[in-house]
């Protein structure tokens, strides 16, 4: 058949919103890649119905003349055969919006006439957690519709979007606020609802809606239970995989809030009578409701040990510790790797997986997971091979900076797609492939083990570490928040390890780099169409870990100059710090062009913008031992490139300089000094 603009459609059953959203989506597809065209010319016709005959979520397609006729088990049938032919026959890829990817439209598109089956995924559930999601919630725009009761937001509901072309059907839609706001335009997408672990069936935070009581099941059963059921009523007309379990207020331990349960029998006794009692709640409203728990962090340790017991037909998620590996997360110092798969192969399992993390230590947010593709298809494969057949629903976290690995999990849960260069950079796809594989082999190795290597945080975090330990004092002492990279040693023994580790990385890390400077040049000079992503993700991701780390040494090498009494030394090197991670945050901003600006904005986890704040703070701290206390000295040595060095009648010819002002005037001088010298 010939597909143009011009189209009826026929739905041959109960029509909802959901199928609606779906045609509607499909209508937007086509105005985006053909032409318009005569009414009277070229009338495709569409028909859909709905059959028992099909497995859930399946699609037949059958094309003949004019006509496509759609059968489907289910509305993600559906949408699943609407965005097949969206993507087969129009182009449009699963990240045709975080990507920006361009249409050349045509007056219209052959379809030939056959039969076009859907595909057989791997999981039962294939979903995303939109967790961590600063950039999206800032730079997103709520829009609340009361006739229909959904918030509609196109940075979540384009997120939402990107996981149905890649065959997902679940989603956590957001954390906290967002999971609820979030949670109708989700269902209207046709897609399946689970939840936080930190939030039992989607239920509020018991400390938000009580803040003047203490959060202790054993001193308000009846309060928690109220928020439990108000979560199963508010959720009655969803899919839902209700998550049960009983973590605690925020994302941590109930037994911090409520000290009595000192003993993992206590706790394990605890959380085992709550699931329990949430699923015999569930029972009340529900026949069969699809359940599932999370075995994370210490509930996972717990049940190791024997003091978890759980319904049966539960689904038991399983977890990697944020870096891909399936072992148990590391918490503070406390890292035991318990290994996070099932033992037993029936049953139900599932899996919470990290494409994005956040763990104030050397996770990655803004930039792509550290360990390699090929270690990811590994571990979920092995994780199959285990029993885990049942569940997988992936931390997405902000999605832009994280399609490429997105992609290749969606390739691991059955998704039929060519490889991601070809999509998205199909004139240089080869040589943008080699340094996607480059990127995983650069990154900054920290530990023994395999996916022991740094994201974005590992410069950030550790860098603001220095920074407290330097400002308060603590040279012969640990500071407690390196304790878990570099072992119990003082302050000036952490920050050598942290030099000699940036030391080994920066060669292979700047090489990496030069390669992708290299590759946006040749890609500018051809007007290349893929040369603004490249720099937008591969070129921009390689700025923001060379950039950092170079930060990262120098202020090791000013912390040393420092205790060796160069304060100038020291107070230089710091401002260096402060302007290499100023040409991070000039390449985020830079990527924040068109539909994006201001998507990079409230980058407040890895918080680039603030490391640079707080060395301006140590250089104040420098300057201070150095140049205090009547803050002149500096000034004369340095002003008018060293003409009253050593003539000293009046202190002060101006204003005294601030740190920015005196650094500024401090490079220059080294500047002319080096023009003297050449």
């Amino acid at each position: 058949m010939r597909l143009t603009c011009n189209q009826q459609i026929r739905f041959l059953c109960e029509e909802n919103t959901i199928l609606q959203r779906a045609y509607k989506r499909w209508k937007r597809d086509v105005a985006m890649t053909l032409l318009s065209s005569d009414e009277a010319e070229g009338l495709c016709r569409f028909e859909v119905t709905m059959t028992k005959e099909l497995e859930r979520e399946a699609y037949v397609i059958v094309v003949r003349g004019n006509e496509i006729k759609i059968r489907a088990k289910d509305e993600l049938g559906v949408i699943y055969a609407f965005l097949y032919l969206s993507e087969r026959w129009l182009g449009i890829a699963p990240f045709w919006f975080w990507n920006d990817q361009k249409f050349e439209r045509k007056p219209f598109v052959d379809i030939p006439d056959g039969t076009y089956t859907s595909p057989v995924y791997q999981l039962r559930f294939r979903g995303w957690f939109i967790n961590d999601e600063v950039l999206l919630d800032a730079w997103g725009h709520d829009q609340f519709d009361p006739k229909t009761g959904i918030t509609e937001n196109e940075a979540f509901e384009m997120a939402m979007e990107a996981l149905l072309r890649l065959g997902g059907n679940m989603v956590i839609p957001g954390t906290d606020h967002n999971s609820h706001k979030f949670a109708a335009l989700a269902a209207d997408m046709g897609l399946w609802i689970t939840h936080h672990h930190a939030e039992p069936l989607g239920s509020k935070m018991f400390a938000r809606e009580f803040p003047d009581k203490a959060a202790s099941y054993r001193e308000y059963p009846e309060l928690f239970q109220k928020l439990w059921r108000e979560a199963i009523k508010a959720q009655a007309d969803y899919k839902v995989v209700w998550n049960i379990g009983f973590r605690g207020q925020g994302d941590r331990p109930f037994w911090e809030d409520d000290p009595q349960y000192d003993t993992p029998r206590k706790r394990g006794e605890l959380i085992s009578s709550l699931i329990r009692k949430q699923y015999e709640m569930l029972c009340e409203y529900f026949e069969d409701p699809v359940c599932c728990t999370n075995l994370y962090g210490e509930v996972m340790e717990l049940y190791q040990q024997g003091y978890i017991t759980l319904p049966e037909n539960v689904i038991y998620i399983w977890a990697d510790n944020g870096y891909g590996r399936m072992v148990s997360r590391r918490q503070g110092t406390h890292n035991p790797r318990i290994e996070a798969l099932p033992d037993d192969p029936h049953g139900h399992h599932g899996v919470y997986y990290h494409a994005s993390f956040y763990d104030l230590q050397a996770a990655s947010h803004i930039t792509m997971l550290p360990n390699s593709v090929e270690f990811v298809e590994r571990e979920l494969h092995h994780a199959m091979e285990r029993g885990v057949h049942d569940y997988l629903v992936v931390n997405c976290s902000n999605v832009r900076p994280h399609t490429y690995m997105l992609n290749a999990i969606a390739n691991i849960w059955g998704k039929e797609q060519p490889a991601y260069t070809q999509i998205y950079f199909p004139h240089c796809s080869e040589r943008v492939q080699r340094l996607y594989d480059g990127y995983f082999r650069a990154l900054p190795a920290y530990g023994e083990h395999e996916d022991e290597h740094g994201g974005d945080q590992y410069y950030h975090y550790t860098m603001r570490a220095v920074c407290h330990g330097w400002l308060t004092g603590r040279f012969g002492q640990p500071e407690r928040d390196l304790v878990w990279l570099t072992g119990d040693k003082s302050l000036t023994e952490q920050v050598k390890w942290l030099e000699e580790k940036a030391d080994e990385s920066l060669p292979g890390l700047q090489k990496y780099y030069e390669e992708c400077v290299f590759l946006a040049r040749e890609l500018d000079g051809e007007s290349d169409p893929a040369r603004q992503l490249f720099s937008d993700s591969v070129l921009l991701q390689a700025v923001i870990h060379y950039k950092s780390l170079l930060a990262e040494k120098s202020l090791c090498e000013a912390y040393r100059d420092s205790l060796d009494g160069k304060q100038e030394e020291a107070f230089m090197k710091l401002g260096r710090s402060t302007e290499l991670l100023d040409e991070a945050l000039d390449a985020m901003k830079a990527a924040d062009h068109d539909k994006w600006e201001g998507f990079y904005d409230n980058d407040c986890l890895t918080d680039v913008k603030f490391t640079s704040y707080l060395l301006w703070h140590v250089m104040g701290y420098v300057r201070n031992l150095g140049d205090g206390p009547h803050f002149y000295r500096w000034a004369l040595k340095y002003g008018d490139a060293g003409s009253n060095h050593g003539v000293v009648l009046l202190t002060n010819l101006r204003n005294h300089l601030k740190d920015q002002e005196m650094y500024l005037l401090m490079k220059d001088y080294e500047a002319k000094c080096g023009q003297q010298r050449s």
